[in-house]
Formats: structure tokens, sequence, C-alpha cells
């Protein structure tokens, strides 16, 4: 049998079968067995089949005739007709040129029968890329072999194959972890393929784990996949819609980038002042941003002197504001993540804190159970939990080791989070394992040192953070419109560069967002960030204004140096591990202080900071100043409004986590 095409290969089937005799499927001499992989080599993911007894010779590589059966006849490609080869890029072998340089004529029907060629030997072979794959269509279940057709996108079809060693769902598997298949409204039997919303619903593969400079190849290629998977990816086209090699078309429209970009990512729209639900706003002069200054970490013992006889938070006020300002000294964090991420309830007492830990602890290892106890077999027949477990040992393996807790490749830590996570499969199945999971779990595991209690705190995390790895990612999308709309209102004249330089939709900013900035800042820096966001002070959203702050800081050299498309997402890329983590959280609060002090905020920036004021400025005031500044946001927010006065503390009572009870698990 012929060598596949060099490349990973992701998927490998054989007994997969052709039956060249259409309408006589009951002949078996006429079957021919193959090999179907899927294949990924640099940017692309290919489908191959050929026989068992192929061989390398591409000139066996067949065209599709096109034929409105399932089964439709093959001929060989004239060479002579394949000339686009040589327009191909050298580094492409001469088999992974044929997906593009084979073209399709009709065969004549012979009644039937397969095709015969000269040297006894059948040639019926084929490859294609995804990105030319149109829809599959299934044949419904117990009716015989299971069998796909495969339509491009120039509507030729391709012979059925039928999987007589086992069925097709893996295979379907493993092309949705490249592409998202629906249901054909017209027919449920056909999946219709849409190789651009895949970065919505795909895992978050080797999120960015490699050079910026490689990284910036694969953004021109594919930026928005790239944000998921790692930084920033969209389709091929995107760039070179951008980036057309003509310089006086060098700049699209904004109103067709918005279009293009809506298809990509349904529901994302920004400064589209034309949409329904969006508010045109006037610009505001913020004023000057006031000094802020952050004290000392909270001490074990300024935390006890907080607590009543029976092991009562006594100011919870006052507990949340110091640790806003200072954080926590190291000691602490064992004890006090536990009440910032709600698996404590403020108001509970020792005793009632020490009984919840032993219903949670039973509830957990009943959990863990349930996934230690399946077997091999059982494990093969269930392929989301299969599908879990891998993903969850890929990142697991990929877990920073610069921390002691988790060097080497047997340490406890990592076992521990491999169970962690595992379990978490088992209490929200539907959900199951996204890659980048494992980023929000292994900070809250080295602090905890206690898997039960760094499981227990994980669910609460996760509670706040699911939205970021669901299926649509509306939670991302929410915050990205969020961000633009704080950041024109910060600094409108930033804002209008970056739309100039094709970067308006801050797609850079996505990673920031998706892991709570958690491969931003050095371990133990995103320890003290992620405890001050878990105040829930000053305001609403305030990883929000970490990011504002984050790119006004980054601004001047930005626009001084006249940064383009390329130069920005290296430059953004290039800040990880460079932030200095104080810095950036005065420089937050007092954005939050500046906007929190305007006399006629407007009220979708207050609604999407939390904020209630007789000052906000109300929707019929809006307008566009001279300048043509605008600000578009939705108005259409689900939103949570304690009360925050001027200097950024809190005037309201104390907040429902504080009277809420203990109820049995």
């Amino acid at each position: 049998m012929a060598a596949p095409p060099s490349g990973k290969v992701l998927y490998e089937q054989d007994g997969v079968f052709i039956h060249p005799s259409c309408g006589k499927n009951d002949d078996q001499d006429n079957f021919i067995s193959g090999v179907l992989r899927v294949i990924e080599k640099e940017n692309e993911v290919i489908v191959d089949w050929r026989p068992q007894d192929d061989t390398l010779d591409t000139s066996n590589i067949l065209c599709a005739g096109k034929d409105s059966s399932s089964v439709v006849e093959w001929t060989p490609a004239p060479k002579e007709k394949s000339s686009r080869g040589s327009d191909r890029p050298n580094n492409y072998e001469a088999e992974w040129d044929m997906v593009t340089t084979v073209s399709f004529k009709k065969k004549p029907h012979s009644n039937g029968d397969a095709t015969n060629h000269t040297n006894g030997e059948s040639t019926w072979s084929f490859l294609f890329s995804l990105t030319d794959l149109k829809s599959i269509k299934q044949n419904k279940e117990g009716m015989g072999w299971s069998y796909l057709v495969f339509c491009l996108k120039d509507d030729v079809k391709l012979p059925a194959l039928h999987f007589h060693h086992g069925d097709s769902k893996l295979f379907i598997k493993c092309l949705e972890n490249h592409v998202v298949l629906r249901e054909s409204p017209q027919d449920k039997l056909i999946l219709l393929v849409n190789s651009q919303n895949k970065s919505l619903s795909q895992s978050f593969e080797n999120l960015l784990d490699e050079p910026s400079y490689g990284l910036l190849q694969k953004w021109k290629k594919d930026p928005y996949t790239v944000t998921m998977g790692r930084f920033s990816k969209v389709t091929n086209y995107i760039f070179d819609s951008f980036r057309l090699s003509d310089p006086s078309t060098q700049r699209r429209p904004p109103s067709e980038m918005a279009d293009f970009l809506n298809d990509a990512i349904p529901g994302l729209k920004i400064n589209q002042q034309e949409e329904p639900g969006f508010e045109v706003i006037t610009r505001i002069d913020l004023g000057e941003q006031p000094e802020v200054s952050r004290r000392e970490p909270v001490s074990i013992e300024e935390w006890a002197k907080n607590m009543d006889s029976e092991g009562r938070i006594l100011n919870v006020d006052y507990i949340k504001q110091s640790i806003f300002k200072g954080g926590l000294c190291h000691t602490l964090r064992k004890e006090a993540w536990k009440f910032l991420l709600g698996y404590f309830p403020w108001n509970s007492t020792k005793e009632e804190r020490a009984n919840l830990q032993k219903r949670k602890t039973d509830e957990y290892f009943r959990m863990k159970l349930q996934w230690k106890s399946v077997s091999e077999e059982q494990e093969k027949r269930n392929s989301r939990l299969r599908d879990y477990r891998s993903l969850i040992e890929k990142d697991v393996n990929r877990t920073d080791r610069t921390n002691k807790f988790y060097e080497g490749e047997d340490n406890p830590g990592l076992i521990l989070l491999h169970d962690i996570l595992m379990t978490y499969c088992m209490y929200d199945f539907d959900l199951g394992y996204v890659q980048g999971m494992s980023d929000l779990l292994s900070p809250v595991l080295y602090v905890m040192e206690n898997e039960v209690d760094a499981f227990w705190c994980f669910v609460s995390y996760m509670d706040q953070m699911h939205q970021n790895f669901e299926e649509q990612m509306q939670g991302m999308k929410t915050q990205l419109i969020q961000l633009s709309t704080l950041l024109r209102l910060l600094d409108s004249g930033f804002c209008s560069y970056l739309e100039s330089q094709d970067s308006g939709y801050l797609y850079f900013c996505f990673r920031w967002l998706l892991i709570r900035f958690k491969r931003e800042f050095s371990f133990q820096d995103i320890l003290r960030l992620w405890e001050v966001m878990w105040t829930e002070l000053p305001c609403q959203n305030f990883h929000l204004l970490l990011c504002c702050a984050i790119l006004e800081s980054e601004k001047q050299q930005i626009m001084e140096k006249q940064y383009g498309f390329n130069e920005i997402l290296k430059h953004i890329n290039e800040l990880s591990m460079k932030i200095d983590v104080e810095y950036i959280l005065c420089k937050a609060e007092a954005i939050s202080m500046q906007m929190m002090n305007c006399k006629e905020l407007p009220q979708a920036v207050s609604e999407i900071l939390g904020i209630e004021s007789s000052s906000v400025t109300p929707d019929s005031d809006t307008g566009e100043d001279e300048s043509g500044a605008v600000l578009s946001c939705p108005t259409s927010l689900s939103i949570s409004t304690p009360v925050i006065a001027a200097n950024g503390t809190r005037e309201s009572t104390q907040q429902m986590s504080e009277t809420q009870s203990l109820a049995p698990a």
C-alpha cells in the first residue's frame, strides 16, 4: 500500500471500501478496499483515501466525474490539463499539489461496471482539502454498512466510502475538530460544512505556546482561529481581503469589514450605528485620571482580627476593600480564596464550613469514582469521555513547569490537575473539558494544596467563566463589544488609529479575556491579579478596565512608531510576562474612578460597569459630537448594579453572598 502524504496523521481507518459497481453491491469481488486518513500538513487538513494496493504514482490520483448518484465513476485526470501545478509553491509535494490541480470531467456510465485500467489494478484514489468540502451525506442508521458521500464546493461528488469495519462516527468526530458540521434544514442526513465558524466551537489547542514570528504567519492566513487556538486565527481570505496587493485597495470600507466579520463571528457587531439595539454616544471629556496608590497585602493578623469567636467575618466590605487595594499575603490565600470564589459563604461559622467541606468531600469522591471505574472497553464506546481525557492529558502536559509545584513528568501536582479536570467532566458533562481550562485550575490547585478544595474552588471559578468556553462563545463576543465601548470612551483617537490598521476589533485581547490574563503575567503576579478581581470591586467588569489600562499604557509606542496590523499583533503578543501587575492595577483603578466621577457617563457604559447614578446621561441625550467620534454598544445587556460612590467604595449594604445561608449540598 502507498505511504500517505507526509504530515501528521489525525485519523486512520482501514476497511473503508468503494463499491464501484453501482446497483451491484452484492458483488463483493468488485469492492475496493482502502485506507481513509485525515492528515494535517502545515496549515491545511487533508482527507485522503487510497486503495490497499495503490502506488505512489501521482497519476493515480483520480478526478471525480459529476453525477447525481451517490456512487460516481472516476477517471484519471489528463496530465496536460493539470498545468496549474506549476503555479503552486515549491514546498508542496507532488501528491499535495493534486489537491488543487486535478480537473473534473464527466465519465459516461457503462451499465454500472467498474472502470478497468490497462495495468490490471484499480487506481481509484483521491484526496482533498477540508477547505474545499461543501457537505457530507450519510446513510440512515441500520441500513447496511455506514457510508459517507463527500460533495466538494464545485458540486463534484466523490464516490461513497463504505465503512465495513465499524461506523463513520469517529471520522466525523475528527472532522469536527477542524470544521463546523450542521444538519441541512432540508435533509437531516446531509451535514453542511462551515469552516469559517469553526473558531467559535473548536477547543483551545496549543493556546499561544509558540514564537511570535511563526504566530504572525499563521495570523496572516487565519487570524480569528489563532486568537482562540494560538493568538487569533479567522479564515485564509480575511487577511487577503484586508491586505490586497494593490496599494489603492489596501483598506476595505468599514461597513464591508463589519459585514465580513459578522459572517465569521455571528453576533459580533461593533460600531454599526445602523443596527437596532445600538446607541450612538457622545464623546465625553473624562478629565484627568486621579493618582492611585496601593497598600500592603492583608496579613494573617489583620484577617484574624476581623473574625468573631465562631469564625464569622465581621466586616466583609472592609476585608474586600483591603484585598482589592493590596491583595493577600500568600499564607492567607488558602483560606481567603474559598470566600472570594464563593466556596465558603462570607457569613458562615467555622463549624458550618467544616460540615460543608465534609459533604463536598463525599460528593467529590463519588464523582471521581464514576470516571475512575470506567473500563477501557467502556471508554472506547464513550467518545465524549475519551475526547475529554485526550484533551486533558494534552493540556496537563503543557502546564507551566516554572513553578516547582508542577515540576517533573510524574509530579503529584500534574496528576491532581488531571484528576480534578476529569472529575469536572463528570460534574458538568455537557460542557466537559475545553482546552484552556487547565490554565484556570493550576493556580487554584497550587494555592489550595488540596484536591477537594481545589475542585470546588475551580467549580466556583468556572461558574463565572463558563460562558468563555461554551460552543457559541456568547460571553466572549459580549466582552469584546464591551471592551470596545469602554476603550472608545476612554480614548477615541486611539480606537480610530487601531481601526485604521484593521485592529479595531481588538482580537489581540482575546487571550486576555479567555483565561483572565493567565499567560500575560508571572505565576505569582496572576495570584495577586485574580484575588483582586474576585473582590468584584470597584465595579462590575473590572477585568475590562485592566485591558484598557494595558492598551492605554502601550498607546504611545503603537501610535508614535506607526505600528501596522503585523506590528500591533507582534507587540501585544510580546508583552507577555513583561507587564507590571501593580502598575496596571493602579491604572485600571484610576480609570474606574475617572469614569465613576464623570457627571455625564453614558448609559451604556454605566450598564457595563454596573453603576447606578442620577448623573448618567439618558439615551435620549446621546448624539455625535463635533469631532465625529462615536461609540456603539448593545443596549440589552443583563446587568447587576451595586451602588458605587465616586471614590470607588461601595455605599450599599452587605451583598447577597453575605446573607446566604448554608444549605445541604
